[in-house]
Formats: C-alpha cells, sequence, structure tokens
C-alpha cells in the first residue's frame, strides 16, 4: 500500500500513526526549543522531549528491531499495540503537555499537545468503531520486518 492509499483506507489507527510521526517531531524539536525557559518550562520541555523518543519506539515498530535495547524496554513498548492503549498513552502525553498552562507562561509545547491529543482522539475513534490496529507498510508494519531478514 502507498501512503495515498493508506489514508483513502478510512481506518482512524492509519490516521493516528502519521499524526503520531508528526508528533515525533513536534515533540523533539519543541522539546529542544523550550529547554532554555523558565525553570518549571524546563521540565515539562524534557517530558515533551523524552515523549518524543518513545513515541519513535511506538510508531515506527521496525526501530525495535534494529535498535539495540533492553528487554524491559521492549516489553514497555510492545504494551502499546492496541487502539485503546495507544489513546490513552497520546492522552496522557497530551495532559503533561496542556498542564504547561498552569505555569501562566504560554509556550510553544502547546502546539505538541495539540498534536497529542489529535492522535489520541484517531487512535480512539479507531477503537470505538472496532477498527483494528493497522500499522503502516511504510513505517515499518506488517510483512516490513519480514522482507527485511
Amino acid at each position: 500500500m502507498t501512503i495515498a492509499e493508506e489514508l483513502r483506507s478510512r481506518n482512524f489507527s492509519i490516521y493516528g500513526q502519521w499524526i503520531g510521526i508528526l508528533c515525533i517531531f513536534l515533540c523533539v524539536a519543541l522539546g529542544i526549543a523550550n529547554i532554555f525557559n523558565h525553570p518549571v518550562i524546563i521540565v515539562f520541555s524534557i517530558i515533551c522531549l523524552i515523549s518524543g523518543l518513545v513515541l519513535i519506539f511506538v510508531e515506527v515498530p521496525l526501530l525495535l528491531r534494529i535498535c539495540p535495547t533492553s528487554e524491559k524496554f521492549d516489553v514497555f513498548i510492545r504494551r502499546f499495540t492496541t487502539n485503546y492503549m495507544r489513546a490513552g498513552m497520546y492522552g496522557v502525553m497530551s495532559l503533561i503537555q496542556w498542564l504547561t498552562l498552569v505555569t501562566n507562561q504560554t509556550t510553544s509545547l502547546l502546539a505538541a499537545a495539540v498534536f497529542l491529543f489529535l492522535a489520541g482522539v484517531c487512535y480512539l475513534i479507531a477503537g470505538l468503531k472496532g477498527q483494528g490496529f493497522v500499522g503502516s507498510k511504510t513505517l515499518g508494519g506488517q510483512g516490513v520486518a519480514q522482507m527485511i531478514v
């Protein structure tokens, strides 16, 4: 399947995965950009950066085979294989970034919060519609890992 065919499939888990890829770039970039800010924002910035790095392994499953990671980390990442678990993960990550508003400082971390929320909503809709999780073949989904090995 090409990217266009995947997006036309009307499977919300595919939409969630592609928004998740956008979240990876946003979390890493905004985490680095806000790291030299107010001391409280630095904490949220580091959490955003860590979230982006975790999302890399969640959304691109091929990396778990390529990168040397510990067994505990692999087990942790493999927990997020259903739409509901991913929706929950994105919801928690989004909520943490929304909490930056409590500091009375508006930062660009809110952009990450919005996109994390959108990815979570896509996964939640996929779960509510009964759509099974389908990983994008472009990102190392079903069948790609076997082709490499």
